[in-house]
């Protein structure tokens, strides 16, 4: 795949994986949402998801072992890839069943709502925080449900980790456990399923390098900000999907 690349977009698709990476390691999440469109752009989708997988693996698991300790948040947030599992599953029913539903425009409007409430003050939910087990799933569930739908699932989770007010690593951490999983699943699957050799995974082993380098330095920016201003920044990303999800939406129905 990269062999099929002229030099000029080659080091469009290293750019985009570099800034990914950045992105991904200063916020902990990020990587497929940027990188995958922007690749897609100078090939196709399957060769855009092809080329992104390993890369994102490979800054999730920055994410998870840059951050501490991970004991105390897998016995907190083991459960929630399993929601995210089943919802994930139902949301791929409704999309087979319903494929021309507006559901990027849901999540983008769902997510414009949130981050008003946050500008009004009016999202430090103390109920969320006391009934957190009768939360997390519904958080999981409509992670996956849009996971399957729309193809993002971080909205839903960064909102119940913003609510409990986690600290950066251990949202980093507990995002991460989850897009492990998902990811894991789509290697798997695309290995076993999608014809996709293990020539063409070690094909994009220079794009691991290069996502892990730019993940790195994200981590040495995420550790040199406060716990305030991280929220800032996950906040202003949250803006800038919902931007970007609207622009999906938009050109779906011109196209």
């Amino acid at each position: 795949m990269l062999e099929s690349l002229s030099p000029l977009l080659l080091a469009w698709v290293v750019c985009v994986i570099l800034i990914a990476g950045l992105l991904q390691g200063a916020l902990g999440f990020g990587f497929p949402f940027v990188a995958t469109p922007l690749i897609a752009l100078v090939s196709d989708m399957r060769t855009a998801i092809i080329l992104v997988l390993l890369p994102t693996l490979a800054t999730i698991c920055v994410a998870l072992f840059t951050s501490g300790p991970l004991r105390a948040t897998l016995a907190r947030f083991w459960m929630m890839p399993l929601y995210m599992i089943v919802g994930s599953a139902a949301g791929t029913w409704v999309f087979v069943s319903a494929p021309e539903a507006p559901y990027t425009l849901v999540l983008a409007l769902l997510t414009l709502f949130y981050l008003s409430l946050d500008r009004l003050g009016r999202t430090e939910w103390a109920v969320v925080k006391r009934n957190e087990r009768a939360f997390a799933p519904l958080s999981g569930l409509a992670a996956g449900v849009f996971e399957g739908t729309a193809n993002v699932a971080a909205p839903p989770l960064i909102i119940l980790y913003l609510s409990l007010s986690l600290t950066p690593a251990m949202l980093v951490q507990a995002l991460n456990i989850c897009f492990l999983m998902g990811k894991t699943t789509q290697l798997t699957v695309l290995t076993a399923r999608g014809g996709v050799g293990m020539g063409d995974w070690l094909a994009t082993l220079p794009l691991v390098a290069v996502g892990v380098t730019g993940s790195l330095i994200g981590v040495r920016i995420r550790n040199r900000i406060d716990a305030q201003a991280f929220r800032i920044w996950v906040k202003r990303a949250l803006f800038v999907i919902a931007l970007g999800l609207l622009a999906q939406y938009a050109y779906s129905r011109l196209a």
